[in-house]
């Protein structure tokens, strides 16, 4: 074979998964060292792997550590249920912030919250799973409600519209109940607060929906292909389906309970990933979950230390990089990046 002709070999897998799990540790290191206080390399690694008491040691394991921890789940949840959306409906637009999930969860909270202020964080995490699986029904019904079923654009214009009437119901119920503050402090995006106890009750919530993800991963890839080969092949494709919407729910349903509304993560990271390992979901799926902890890991960390010692809201960080992506992938007409 000339010379000229020859074809570069793909990277197999496994190198570009290890390069994924090597720059995610790169970036938990430095979103343990850099922040308002003062802390050392020698500090992070004394917290992490000693109980020695001291001032800086306490800050990081009493407040950064699990905020960093938090920032890990809640990206990889995003990511992933991003990825299971766009794979499931065929629509490279899909995103939990965009299709109602999110509205639905926060319009829950703040629901709970006004009706039931004893209820623990448990029980406001489940009402944030059926806000979310609620809202999400209500952009797919209008969305197939007109002849000619779904499309990206339609979708996204009624996820839009039944988000926006979210947003306003749960204001609405905060001032009516005089609990705007309180619901205020999950639909600003932050990770400010968040404590080991909570990560007691969103940590399993989302690790069994990854997992699910992982295990559906094959079945996704034959559906995010074409429904009617997905059949031909003897999928049970309305038993995948709901099983995936399910699984979004779960990883949604549980972010918005821990730190507000991120809209367009779930965008971004499955779009980046695909470009990266193709659009097989057996590797889609994992390499979001990664590219999603680590781009977290990022965002807050850029929130904690552009303005320090005062913050900047992860959801702005967030927005900035992913509302020029949006619009570049509705310029190409909804095509998914390959």
């Amino acid at each position: 074979m000339a010379e000229g002709t020859r074809t570069a070999r793909p990277i197999p897998f496994a190198y570009k998964l290890t390069a994924g799990i090597l720059f995610f540790a790169a970036m938990f290191f430095v979103s343990m060292v850099l922040g308002a206080a003062h802390t050392s390399v020698r500090d992070v690694w004394l917290a992490i792997t000693t109980n020695r008491p001291g001032e800086s040691l306490d800050i990081l394991r009493d407040i950064r550590l699990p905020r960093e921890i938090a920032a890990i789940f809640v990206g990889a949840a995003l990511a992933v249920s991003g990825a299971a959306m766009q794979g499931m409906t065929r629509n490279p637009l899909a995103d939990p912030g965009l299709l109602g999930l999110t509205a639905g969860a926060n319009a829950a909270l703040a629901l709970t919250i006004a009706l039931v202020p004893a209820a623990n964080y448990f029980w406001i995490t489940v009402a944030c799973f059926i806000g979310a699986a609620a809202g999400s029904l209500l952009v797919l019904g209008v969305g197939a409600a007109k002849k000619g079923g779904f499309s990206p654009l339609r979708i996204v214009l009624a996820g839009s519209a039944i988000s926006a009437f979210l947003y306003a119901a749960a204001e609405g119920i905060g001032l009516a109940f005089k609990i705007s503050k309180n619901v205020s402090m999950w639909t600003a995006g932050g990770l400010i607060g968040a404590s080991w106890e909570q990560l007691q009750v969103i940590v399993p919530f989302i690790a069994v929906g990854i997992l699910a993800a992982l295990a559906l991963s094959k079945q996704l890839t034959i559906l995010s292909l074409n429904e009617d080969v997905a059949v031909g092949l003897g999928q049970r494709t309305a038993f995948i389906k709901a099983a995936l919407f399910l699984v979004t729910v779960l990883l949604a349903g549980a972010s918005v309970s821990l730190v507000g509304n991120l809209t367009f993560l779930g965008l971004m990271i499955p779009h980046i990933v695909r470009a990266i390992v193709g659009t097989d979901y057996r590797f889609v799926v994992p390499m979001s979950a990664i590219a999603g902890a680590s781009f977290m890991l990022m965002a807050d960390t850029l929130a904690r230390t552009l303005n320090a010692p005062y913050e900047t809201p992860v959801a702005a960080i967030v927005a900035v990089v992913g509302l020029p992506f949006f619009l570049f992938i509705m310029r190409r007409g909804g095509k998914l990046i390959r």
